[in-house]
């Protein structure tokens, strides 16, 4: 393992980091344009969904082959292969015709920047100390919600100057110009003949450890409905439950991802001094996480009363979930660190496809079922509720071999 000097570390974040921003920016989008495509293309709260959660399964779909490559091949050599495939998916996008065209387009947009957190942790873990690992993973989050934060407002302004389909092909050479910046800057790996030789193939040793077992629901479903509220279904309820306009609605978006990225900010800064007072990872969900499903409740049943800034304590309070991705990294050795990284990222974005897509056909059941829309809504965060909570019971209950 080789640690990076301080000012190389500093420039190897920062060149990943601008990278992940228009990864993120391209992951919420959908969010703040949904009600444009929704009246161009005649979409529905299911067709909705699967359109935004598209990405997430394009994103999932890599995960496993990818831990691989990133253990094999290094970050560098991975994220760019990849970036490739999203400059090609936001020129689909922006040609798209038809909500097939466009749904093809985001599954390979998910497939495209798919290495674009992957690939830093990875790296991160073996260049970065434990401590600045766990503020790199918090602080390249924060990057994420900057990212978010453009494609509410930003992208609401800019949309009767350009419309929709050009902010595309500007995204397409932004992430060419970030992969330039990568080919620069990112070391190259030295994936070390005997290390990998020594290090098992495969995903057995990751499934079968019990720390990551104990992670995996409350990834799934708190962490994945974080990012389906966040990226979906937050904007949809501030327009259809709370009756904001396309325009509030776009401000909303706006508050819950400036709240997101305080939050990741200052996890960064306190976790090194959590970490010295004895607070795990583990401590700091168990105590934290309800506080996101009291939040969710009380959403629930004000309705329409709840708004912007109710999403975004949501949200925030759901931030504890986050400090398990670089914990589940640490767990292994770094010649698995690709794979286990990769294997929980699948778990959360399989989570978010399944959330954002399943409460489109919620809202749509209960709709035909005679609720109205605002008690669809309800009834379907209803089900999501109790779906976090049993997880968190799985978390609280199960086992594992980690520090206390």
């Amino acid at each position: 393992m080789t640690l990076l000097a301080a000012r190389n570390a500093i420039v190897v974040f920062l060149s990943f980091a601008f990278a992940y921003f228009f990864s993120a920016l391209l992951r919420a989008v959908t969010a703040t344009l949904a009600p444009t495509l929704t009246q161009e293309f005649a979409l529905n709260a299911r067709d909705l969904g699967l359109l935004a959660g598209g990405y997430f399964f394009g994103f999932a779909a890599t995960q496993l082959l990818l831990g691989t490559w990133l253990d094999r091949h290094g970050p560098k050599k991975v994220i760019l292969s990849f970036l490739l495939i999203a400059v090609a998916s936001c020129v689909a996008f922006s040609m798209a015709t038809s909500f097939s065209g466009l749904l093809a387009a985001r599954v390979l947009s998910g497939v495209g920047v798919s290495a674009c957190l992957m690939a830093p942790l990875t790296g991160y873990r073996r260049w970065f100390t434990p401590t600045a690992q766990l503020r790199a993973n918090s602080w390249m989050l924060m990057t994420g919600s900057f990212g978010m934060l453009a494609s509410t407002l930003p992208v609401q302004w800019l949309m009767p100057v350009t419309g929709w389909r050009p902010l595309f092909w500007g995204l397409a050479v932004l992430i060419a110009v970030s992969m330039a910046v990568i080919a620069w800057t990112v070391p190259r790996w030295e994936s070390g003949a005997a290390a990998a030789e020594a290090a098992p193939k495969g995903y057995a040793q990751v499934w079968r450890h019990p720390y990551f077992r104990r992670m995996v629901p409350v990834g799934f479903f708190t962490y994945g409905g974080m990012i389906a509220m966040q990226t979906l279904w937050a904007g949809p309820w501030m327009v259809r439950v709370s009756g904001y306009a396309p325009l509030e609605a776009a401000a909303g978006l706006f508050v819950i991802n400036i709240s997101m990225l305080c939050t990741f900010w200052s996890w960064g800064m306190v976790t090194p001094w959590l970490t010295r007072k004895g607070l795990t990872t583990e401590r700091l969900i168990a105590r934290g996480l309800p506080l996101s499903f009291l939040v969710l409740a009380a959403i629930i049943v004000a309705g329409p009363a709840a708004g912007a800034w109710s999403w975004a304590l949501f949200c925030v309070s759901c931030t504890f979930v986050s400090l398990a991705q670089p914990a589940v990294g640490m767990v292994f050795p770094p010649a698995l660190a690709g794979r286990a990284l990769s294997a929980y990222n699948l778990v959360i974005f399989a989570g978010v496809f399944v959330i954002q897509w399943g409460i489109g056909l919620l809202v749509d059941a209960f709709a035909a079922a005679g609720l109205g829309e605002v008690g669809s809504f309800r009834a379907a965060m209803s089900v999501f509720l109790g779906c976090c909570v049993m997880s968190y019971g799985h978390f609280m209950l199960a086992k594992d071999n980690s520090p206390q």
